[in-house]
């Protein structure tokens, strides 16, 4: 019982981190209708900001930490409203294919200048929350896996009340819904779209963070496999979802972790890719997605 209940609490922390990328996918495809694979670099860059802030901040401490997440977010943030600016602005309303092609351009810069900039040598993650290990009848819980959890239930609730509780979150729904019928009513869809990839791209730089704490060695290309199980998660749970995003990935966490935990365990990998092709096979729209015609 007690080496369920640890893979348990270890699929959880793995699906939270999942999630908070997941969504970054979902909320981009839900305005946009377009999978931003940039999305899983810009979490590569929140796991370095926060490495760097970690550095110049006190280490250990919940208010050091939390700051050196702060900052990555707030980094993150920028870098995914510059992106959309410069880069996705210009290609809208053209051809679906040249925005996709696009964005693995943008997700292949950003992991080249990374190796320019940080270097292509793995670094280890500092310590920035307090370190420590309870043991509770056998079950070994980690600081960090009670962190991870509890900072990405924070956020997915934070998240969920923005998109339902607020102004700018109906906005994004009604963008969401039908574009031009929200440009006729006076939103100002630039701006919801600018939001929108700075909200998720905040969400990716927190989730570099807390994975960096659970598997503390960062490079480069830390975003790529990451970004692709989240993706997973994202089209699992109903892409366009915000709430089947955080379903999948929870259950993808679980299902990875309890692989890993048996003798299947060098297939995880495949394991989670057999999952969404099986997804697409018998249930295109996802977990929680709705079936909808496009008139062509």
């Amino acid at each position: 019982m007690s080496e369920f209940l640890q893979q348990l609490i270890n699929g959880l922390s793995l699906g939270a981190i999942y999630a908070l990328i997941a969504l970054g996918y979902t909320m981009v495809y839900g305005v946009l209708r377009f999978i931003n694979f940039a999305h899983s670099d810009v979490f590569m860059v929140g796991a370095f900001i926060g490495y760097y802030a970690g550095e110049h901040l006190p280490r250990g401490t919940v208010l050091g930490g939390m700051a050196s997440m702060g900052a990555a977010m707030l980094g993150c943030a920028v870098l995914g409203v510059v992106i959309e600016r410069l880069v996705y602005r210009p290609l809208r309303g053209g051809p679906t294919l040249n925005v996709l092609i696009t964005a693995i351009g943008v997700s292949l810069f950003l992991e080249y200048a990374g190796q320019l900039i940080f270097g292509a040598t793995p670094r280890a993650f500092p310590d920035i929350f307090p370190s420590r290990v309870i043991e509770i009848r056998g079950l070994i819980i980690s600081m960090n896996q009670v962190i991870v959890i509890a900072v990405s239930t924070v956020l997915m609730f934070a998240l969920e009340f923005i998109v339902h509780r607020t102004k700018i979150g109906t906005a994004m729904r009604a963008v969401a819904l039908n574009p031009k019928a929200a440009l006729l009513v006076g939103i100002n869809i630039d701006i919801v779209i600018s939001f929108t990839f700075a909200l998720g791209s905040a969400l990716a730089g927190a989730g570099g963070v807390l994975y960096a704490l659970n598997y503390p060695s960062i490079d480069p290309l830390m975003g790529v496999v990451p970004g692709l199980k989240a993706f997973v998660a994202a089209v699992l749970g109903g892409i366009g979802n915000i709430q089947g995003a955080a379903l999948g990935a929870l259950l993808l966490g679980l299902v990875e972790t309890f692989v890993d935990g048996s003798r299947w365990s060098t297939y995880k990998d495949a394991i989670a890719f057999a999952i969404l092709i099986a997804i697409l096979l018998f249930r295109p729209a996802g977990l929680l997605g709705r079936v909808s015609a496009e008139k062509v």
